[in-house]
């Protein structure tokens, strides 16, 4: 076993053939967690060469091991990847899309020296491996189409377009293309790109004989041991620092390290990822200093580039400032805990976002309220509640948050050392100009079109819609002075029960239906600081208003005291002033309307019906009809608030609307309802968003592979229901399957009933793999074979595991 550290000139310049073998995962690194990480260390480490080009600086990318292949023969020797195939198939991915860029761009040599890197030359007229690296697996064809293809590449045009490593490849030329710009120093800034790249990162390259364990060198690097933190590396790198400063390292342990205790040490979970809070911290840290959005996955190295490159202070200073900050973070966060405390405006961000699930703000509050910046309190408090609208506002309207820790970077970066005289307006016009619908700061009418039918009970998390009505509670107790509501976790109550037709009763089927739809609306919704018992909660409405208003302190209760009914109207009237009363508690400034004028980027937003209408795309009244095949023959009505009426029955979405027409089976209502052109509402959707609106010629398997790649161990799903996610019938579904080299996963697609189809062939008729067997490794067991049905996905499942939204 021989290890270096190298750079990828030394790992792929020398004629080479290394295999990713058949028995390692698909390609799973995506844009969020790996691609955007990795271009923004490259970018950086190539800034850092433009204004400094004697500098070397360097970023370390992790450890791969390979190993040799036996009885290998042929010019070009060959290794098989062990270990570290995600980060050296992106890596191969990056530096071909930048060579591509560089080519387009008649940078020849430059694309040259990149090719040098990703493909081998012939010798003697005969190529043994024209790629450095292939594939095996299922990624095989796509990896090899998009590496081969022609600069400037058409990625539309490819085959394998909608595979993650054609989306890959093309994150990456749009990066750089974007980085390089149309300045005259294009040709130089490529040349920066080229050496960054190929000399400026490390690896650690774990080189195995043919004869050698692979297998427990590979459970040693990935299954043993526990795995340093982000805040564990910064502090061996600080300390380390502080020696070389000539720094008394022990006491600045005992005095200014903050991080040593149970409250920094506690898992705390972002999202997918889990870390302790200090590893947050730090992260969340660097955004405020940088302005730039820091992956936690990113935060050591990050914070060593700014240390080396960026800071331009002492180690000790830049501790001190460190523990300043996290001090108060610390307090902020144990003070949002405190359910009787009268919270200062970061400390009732912070319990908001908590509420909320979020962790956005974060970084700006640490900057605006950093002592070294010495923003005033009530100009950092405007900020922050500005900033604080702009993100509630979207989550009501339950839009993407994809771009928002971008837009929060931005702001800092371009704002933190503003006069804080003209903070304030400088961040108020900065948010009223993002246009784009996946970062726009939404307007009063359209909050209220979105809340006056929405069915907030089930649609907001129950912390989310808690908050809200809390804060609305806490505005109305400003107006008299009072202070601000207990945080206990208070019961959210239905006025008119859930449960309402023995003691609320309605005549005729129109009128039940307007009250199911009205219960869950957001003005039957209440706080109650004592909940209710059955009897009352679901008796008739004098007696439940009795009870609420004697005994309850909330004043958002005392609207009920002179209602002698609660009905339909009632709802709508008090859905009216909460929502008025909850974009006073968050407010945009005046004239502000939230519009979008960008159509190109919604891509990302939350699309619903209405907005089709809205956008004039779809007429009220326009017909829709279910796909063809078995559930063909129902038509529905497009209603002019966005619904979908189906003879006297009305649905919120398509899905639902879907869901009755298929006799109570999922549906995928984009792709479940056509229009008369033959057009779905996908479609439709998609021309929303600004792509294109004609299916394409021949039927497009990319959404199929996707999501097999994606269909998680232990779970399974049926033809039909994977052919109603990708909007096909199950035969052609069950046909392409069995001859398709990219479908992951085929044993986990079973018959209606859970069952292994009795016509089940692999594509590879070598493959000898029994199904059953395969899905009992994974957990699904088969009881006379049939599989649970408790494991299995239907189409809004399968859907939810490659869409934002659906």
């Amino acid at each position: 076993m021989k290890t270096d550290v190298l750079t990828p000139q030394a790992v792929f310049y020398l004629p080479q053939h290394l295999v990713v073998p058949l028995f390692q995962r698909p390609y799973v690194w995506d844009e969020a967690e790996q691609w955007m990480p990795l271009w923004q260390d490259i970018a950086r480490l190539a800034e850092i060469r433009i204004r400094d080009p004697y500098s070397q600086p360097t970023h370390f990318l992790g450890a791969v091991v390979l190993q040799a292949i036996d009885g290998q023969q042929g010019a070009v020797p060959s290794k098989n990847v062990i270990d570290g195939q995600q980060r050296l198939t992106t890596l191969q991915l990056f530096v071909d899309a930048a060579a591509a860029t560089f080519e387009a761009r008649e940078f020849d040599g430059l694309a040259d020296q990149l090719n040098d890197l990703t493909h081998n030359r012939a010798y003697g007229g005969v190529v043994e491996a024209s790629l450095k690296l292939s594939h095996t697996n299922q990624d095989g064809q796509a990896f090899r189409e998009v590496m081969n293809a022609e600069a400037p590449v058409t990625y539309e045009a490819l085959n394998h377009a909608g595979s993650r490593i054609t989306r890959a490849h093309e994150f990456f030329a749009a990066r750089v293309d974007d980085w390089l710009g149309a300045a005259e120093d294009a040709r130089d800034r490529a040349d920066a790109l080229a050496q960054a790249v190929s000399q400026g990162l490390q690896l650690v390259v774990i080189d195995l004989l043919a004869q050698e364990n692979s297998q427990e060198i590979f459970e040693t690097l990935n299954a043993r041991g526990t795995p340093l933190t982000a805040a564990d590396l910064i502090k061996n790198f600080v300390f380390q620092r502080l020696d070389a400063e000539g720094a008394d390292t022990h006491r600045a342990y005992a005095e200014d390290w903050p991080f040593e205790s149970k409250f920094w040490e506690k898992e705390v979970s972002v999202g997918r990822v889990s870390m302790s809070r200090s590893s947050l911290f730090l992260s969340q840290w660097l955004v405020s200093q940088l302005g730039e959005e820091v992956s936690p996955r990113q935060t050591f190295i990050r914070f060593k580039t700014y240390v080396d490159h960026e800071a331009n202070t002492k180690m000790a200073e830049l501790l001190l400032a460190i523990k300043a900050q996290a001090e108060l973070y610390r307090s902020w966060t144990e003070h949002a805990t405190e359910s009787s405390r009268i919270l200062t405006r970061p400390e009732m961000a912070f319990y908001r976002m908590t509420a909320g699930g979020v962790e956005l703000l974060k970084p700006a509050i640490i900057w605006l309220y950093d002592p070294a910046l010495g923003i005033p309190a009530d100009v950092a408090d405007r900020v922050l509640s500005m900033l604080e609208s702009w993100m509630v506002r979207r989550q009501i309207l339950r839009l993407t948050s994809a771009d928002l820790g971008r837009i929060v970077a931005e702001i800092i970066k371009i704002y933190r050392t503003s006069d804080p005289a003209d903070l304030a307006d400088s961040v108020e016009h900065h948010l009223s100009r993002l246009n784009v619908a996946s970062n726009y700061w939404p307007g009063d009418d359209e909050v209220r079109a979105h809340l006056v039918t929405e069915q907030s009970y089930r649609r907001y998390p129950r912390g989310r819609m808690r908050l809200y009505l809390e804060a609305v509670e806490d505005h109305l107790r400003a107006k008299h002075d009072y202070p601000q509501v207990a945080r206990l976790g208070y019961p959210i109550e239905h006025v008119l029960p859930q449960k309402w037709e023995t003691n609320w009763p309605v005549d005729g089927l129109e009128a039940e239906l307007a009250r199911g739809e009205h219960v869950h609306r957001l003005g039957n919704l209440t706080l109650l600081t004592t909940s209710l018992n059955a009897n009352v909660s679901n008796g008739a409405w004098p007696t439940k208003r009795e009870k609420i208003v004697a005994n309850d302190v909330m004043l958002l209760n005392r609207y009920f005291t002179d209602r002698e009914s609660w009905d339909e109207s009632s709802i709508d009237a008090r859905t009216t002033l909460l929502t008025d009363l909850i974009l006073q508690v968050w407010p945009v400034p005046d004239g502000h309307t939230g519009s979008i004028s960008d159509s190109s980027t919604k891509e990302n937003a939350w699309v619903e019906v209405k907005h089709l209408v809205a956008a004039g795309l779809l007429e009220p009244g326009t017909a829709l009809l279910s796909r063809p095949g078995k559930w063909a023959g129902t038509e529905a009505i497009v209603l002019a608030d966005g619904r979908i009426a189906i003879g006297d029955k009305v649905y919120a979405s398509p899905s639902s609307a879907g869901y009755h027409a298929k006799g109570g089976k999922a549906a995928n209502g984009w792709v479940f309802w056509h229009l008369d052109d033959g057009r779905r509402l996908a479609d439709v959707r998609a021309q929303f968003r600004g792509g294109k609106s004609d299916r394409p010629s021949g039927f497009d398997w990319s959404r199929l592979h996707e999501i097999l790649a994606a269909l998680p161990a232990g779970s399974w799903t049926s033809y039909s229901e994977l052919a109603d996610a990708i909007g096909t019938a199950p035969q052609p579904l069950g046909t392409h399957i069995t001859r398709c080299q990219q479908c992951s996963h085929p044993w986990r697609v079973l018959t209606h009933d859970g069952r292994v189809a009795s016509g089940f062939a692999w594509s590879d008729p070598d493959d000898t793999r029994i199904p059953a067997d395969l899905l009992a490794e994974e957990g699904v067991h088969l009881q006379d074979g049939v599989a649970d049905p408790g494991l299995r996905l239907d189409s809004d499942g399968l859907t939810a595991l490659i869409d934002i939204d659906n």
